[in-house]
């Protein structure tokens, strides 16, 4: 197994970040396998969706609705209405894993692998990589 962590600026505003480049960079030299992507914080997640379009926006619209940033939360450290970026990892997984073959992952047309980081007391995220060969 082979394993980096990359460092991800994300800023003081809810972001979706593409992680996909930075996924085929670290599989340059690899063939067959499986890659996991995992973010270990108790705040954010990592997503396969259509980036770009609008999707990105619709995807924190979406978070918005389902888990307002506001007064409800019992988890009340950071900036108001941080708790519900406590409960995000529940319904965006902090990892993902891809199929690989000859060094490619193996994501259909539109997909891609994002980060999604709805805190904006954190502006730094740590991201693994991982591959595990066949």
């Amino acid at each position: 197994m082979r394993t980096e962590t990359i460092e991800i600026r994300t800023g003081s505003h809810a972001r979706v970040h593409d992680l996909t480049s930075e996924c085929e960079k670290f599989l340059e030299d690899e063939q067959d396998g499986l890659l996991n992507v995992f973010v270990p914080h108790a705040t954010a997640g990592v997503a396969i969706i259509e980036n770009g379009a609008g999707s990105d926006h619709d995807l924190l619209s979406a978070i918005d609705t389902l888990l307002p940033r506001d007064g409800r939360w019992r988890h009340e450290h950071g900036t108001p209405g941080h708790g519900r970026d406590h409960v995000l990892p529940a319904f965006i997984a902090p990892s993902v894993t891809v199929p690989v073959v000859a060094g490619e992952m193996m994501l259909g047309t539109w997909q891609s692998i994002c980060l999604v980081d709805t805190n904006v007391d954190n502006a730094s995220r740590s991201v693994r990589l991982s591959f595990l060969s066949g």
